[in-house]
């Protein structure tokens, strides 16, 4: 059977087009016993009304394009899962895509977006201010997520020195010294900064200990290969901060199948508290990822209403989570 169209409906109700329209998208500017006659055309055919018209009549898709640098793992789950809340709250839909560390190719994945989407929330921390500039279209509202500061877009960072001193902090009151960093991927913003707050904290709080740093890609595998790394050069130390929690559960995993216990020997912290950290013990930065969502799509919603114009940085405090995984609970 053919779907429904909205002439269908239209004849069944004995009505216009434009009035099927009206009760579809401005039900109350339609007569009570017109729009009942309308209502049920629409449920007797199941009449489903198409999205790209009601765009093009309302000049507006009530949705909103969201781009990520990666749709896998607990860390984007739940910050779909905040966005898409507060989305369908206010009546919004989602349309999801991923970018990559290649400007073209994060191009490619917005140009796809134009015309379908109200606004735009992206996550670039692998892209410097200029790709942004030039790869968002500067008509559509957008909002930036832990991305590089762009002056005509607002953003939402999270406070990685703040949360980074907290965890460093935490290691030296537990009596550790010699304090491994596994960092995240080279030239991702969040990486860089909580890399250079390990250094920061380390240097006003203990200046006699010195860095040491091993690299890692933010992956559970990452945290893997640092420890290995680590024990096949014969370092010798009793903490490892890990720059988030996948890397950190890789370590405690690598750690422990070579005997070597945690917290005892070596203490071990990560960043972004996942769930997954909260079953396995692990101490870490509490961001609550899925309010981090939920407040990108309220602030472009805001400013799609014409509700929101400032262009500031907003700051996402987070706090710290001790677990058994660094010796105190």
């Amino acid at each position: 059977m053919a779907e429904a169209t909205i002439r269908d409906v239209a004849r069944r109700a004995d009505v216009s087009v434009a009035s099927v329209s009206r009760t579809l998208n401005s039900p109350t500017t339609v007569h009570p016993a017109t729009r009942e006659r309308v209502l049920r055309a629409i449920a007797d055919l199941h009449y489903v009304p198409h999205a790209g018209a009601r765009s093009l009549s309302m000049r507006s898709s009530h949705t909103i394009g969201v781009v990520l640098p990666d749709l896998h793992g607990e860390f984007f789950s739940e910050l779909v899962r905040g966005m898409d809340r507060e989305a369908g709250a206010l009546g919004y839909q989602l349309l999801l895509s991923t970018m990559h560390a290649d400007a073209e190719l994060a191009s490619q994945a917005l140009r796809a977006m134009r015309g379908r989407v109200d606004g735009l929330i992206v996550m670039a921390p692998q892209l410097d201010p200029m790709a942004i500039e030039s790869i968002v279209p500067a008509a559509l509202p957008a909002v930036l997520i832990n991305s590089a500061d762009c002056a005509e877009r607002h953003l939402l960072r999270i406070d990685n020195r703040l949360g980074v001193g907290l965890i460093i902090a935490h290691l030296l009151q537990a009596g550790r010294r010699r304090i491994v960093h596994v960092c995240g991927p080279s030239g991702n913003i969040d990486a860089n900064q909580r890399t250079d707050a390990y250094r920061e904290t380390l240097h006003r709080m203990a200046p006699e200990i010195e860095p040491l740093i091993v690299e890692g890609d933010f992956s559970e595998r990452g945290g893997e290969a640092a420890v290995e790394r680590l024990i096949m050069e014969q370092v010798h130390f009793d903490a490892l901060f890990a720059a988030n929690d996948m890397m950190a559960l890789g370590a405690i995993e690598a750690l422990r199948s070579r005997g070597i216990t945690v917290p005892g020997q070596v203490a071990v912290a990560g960043f972004d508290d996942i769930p997954l950290a909260r079953y396995l013990d692990l101490t870490t930065v509490r961001v609550c990822m899925d309010e981090l969502g939920a407040r990108a799509v309220s602030r472009l919603v805001a400013e799609l209403r014409g509700e929101a114009t400032d262009r500031s940085v907003d700051l996402i405090e987070p706090t710290l989570v001790v677990r058994g995984s660094s010796g105190a609970k």
